[in-house]
């Protein structure tokens, strides 16, 4: 079994070697910049989009061009992937899956690839690796770096050089054990199990809000620009990516424990992005209840459900389990001992209580019983796989939940 790994670290650069990735990473977005206005004007003048091929040819004019020769400082296997990261960019965008491309920004996402595994030495024994035109550079090692490495991407977050490097290496096929499980993600309970137990959410940003609220207050009282402005949005900074870094934490350490001890993994299939849109509405039709949904979108988006989907998902399939995500409509309204789907079984966010049976239970744990019947409905159905996400069956018009829900 093929498993492709990343392992991310800190790096400890010298004065010299932070110049020159600061120098490599604005190389990076003045190419991508450029040939995105190339791509603008060309359109405008009725002329066809220039793949990557020629893009490339572009490059090479623009790096012996005597306005910008500093271009030739830079690795051109860096400044080539901006290309095709822009490539892609445009491809999503015909394809409709993303918006059109934007212009990068200094300071936003700064970074740059190594796509050659040939230009790249790791040593993992001593903490360091080798980067073409900086040398060796040290990182803090917190474990050893496994595998074939195919890619290496620096980047720069909050102040500080990180490198993730991607590796290579075959594994044995892992043997799945464990029961089955149904997830029922939200607000006041991170995740519910469908055996009936529950993990508590995080909300590393309500901790850290009254304390980043204080220094974004007296940013906006800098002078823009200013020494004393930059400061203070160097804190801001470290403060958004101590709330990431604990709410990753959080996942992995999640994810990691249901993985383990579950063969078979099933979780809504939920439209984040549908969920958290803003209640505002427009100056004709104005939204209602604004001020609590904003809450709760805020909310719903410090919990990180599509992340946790994300991380349940690669690590079931390195250890041989299946994961499954099924429709989430009528999860929470469907009675796990009847079938009797209705609004009126759930009137309060936390209890359950079926109007025809009279079946009472935690709201959350009925919902992740729910999910393991439906993940149990699409496997039967041969719409499930090991990886990516599962075919669909839609129901009947009119038909019931299955009574007998399985826990295992």
């Amino acid at each position: 079994m093929e498993r492709l790994q990343a392992f991310k670290f800190e790096l400890m650069p010298t004065g010299e070697q932070a110049r020159k990735m600061s120098q490599f990473a604005g190389a990076c977005r003045f190419v991508y910049n450029k040939a995105l206005a190339f791509q603008k004007e060309n359109h405008a003048a009725g002329e066809k989009f220039v793949s990557y091929v020629g893009m490339a040819k572009r490059l090479t004019e623009w790096r012996n061009d005597a306005d910008t020769p500093w271009l030739k400082d830079g690795p051109v296997h860096t400044q080539q992937h901006a290309l095709k990261h822009l490539d892609a960019a445009f491809k999503n965008f015909f394809a409709m899956r993303a918006d059109f491309p934007r212009f990068k920004r200094k300071g936003l996402g700064d970074r740059f690839r190594f796509p050659d595994k040939n230009q790249i030495t790791v040593d993992s024994g001593n903490g360091r690796i080798k980067v073409p035109k900086l040398g060796w550079l040290r990182y803090r090692k917190s474990r050893d770096v496994l595998g074939e490495v195919r890619s290496t991407t620096v980047s720069l977050r909050a102040g500080k050089w990180y490198v993730s490097i991607l590796t290579r290496r075959e594994v044995e096929q892992p043997v799945p054990h464990g029961p089955a499980v149904g997830i029922d993600v939200g607000v006041a309970r991170f995740a519910t199990m469908s055996d009936g137990s529950f993990i508590a959410p995080l909300a590393s940003f309500r901790k850290h809000e009254q304390r980043l609220a204080k220094y974004q207050r007296r940013m906006a009282r800098k002078v823009k620009g200013s020494s004393n402005w930059k400061k203070a949005k160097s804190c801001i900074q470290r403060i958004h990516a101590r709330i990431a870094d604990a709410r990753a934490d959080f996942l992995h350490k999640a994810s990691n424990a249901i993985s383990k001890s579950h063969a078979m993994i099933a979780v809504e299939d939920l439209k984040i992005s549908n969920m958290s849109k803003s209640a505002k509405g427009t100056a004709s039709v104005p939204g209602r209840n604004v001020h609590a949904k904003s809450g709760l979108n805020k909310a719903i988006l410090d919990q990180g459900w599509g992340e946790f989907r994300r991380q349940l998902e690669y690590k079931t399939a390195w250890r041989g389990g299946f994961f499954v995500a099924v429709d989430p409509r009528n999860t929470s309204r469907t009675c796990p001992c009847c079938g009797n789907v209705s609004r009126d079984n759930r009137k309060t966010q936390a209890l359950f209580r079926c109007v025809e049976c009279g079946h009472e239970a935690n709201a959350d744990h009925v919902g992740a019983l729910n999910v393991l019947a439906a993940g149990h409905a699409v496997i039967a159905c041969g719409g499930m796989a090991q990886s990516g996400r599962p075919a669909k069956q839609e129901p009947a018009e009119g038909a019931r939940a299955p009574v007998g829900i399985p826990v295992n």
